[in-house]
């Protein structure tokens, strides 16, 4: 029984993996489209596993507009909107944690 369910575990978890690195997220999208000269598919990847692990979707899909439009992150970081201020909390979290996990 035990094995079985550690067997089912370790399926889940790496179900989990291909899934993800299948199909591109709205953050690594965002980093590959950007044309800045150190986006590439392995440490925009990167990005985009750090965003699945911290952001939820609407987060992610709000946070990739900022590639193209570095103004919109700017007018969310100045607003004085509780929800916006909330979502910088959790973009400044998700972006810390990037910048340590996928630093070169």
């Amino acid at each position: 029984m035990k094995k079985s369910l550690v067997l089912a575990a370790s399926a889940a978890v790496v179900a989990g993996f291909c899934a993800t690195s299948a199909s591109a997220g709205p953050i690594e999208s965002a980093c590959l489209r950007s044309g800045r000269d150190a986006a590439n598919r392995a440490l925009c990847g990167c990005i985009q596993q750090v965003a699945d692990m911290t952001l939820k979707g609407s987060d992610q899909r709000r946070a990739a507009k900022f590639f193209k439009d570095p103004d919109l992150a700017h007018k969310t970081w100045v607003s004085q909107s509780a929800a916006d201020d909330a979502f910088w909390e959790r973009y400044k979290s998700f972006g810390a944690m990037a910048e340590a996990y996928c630093a070169r």
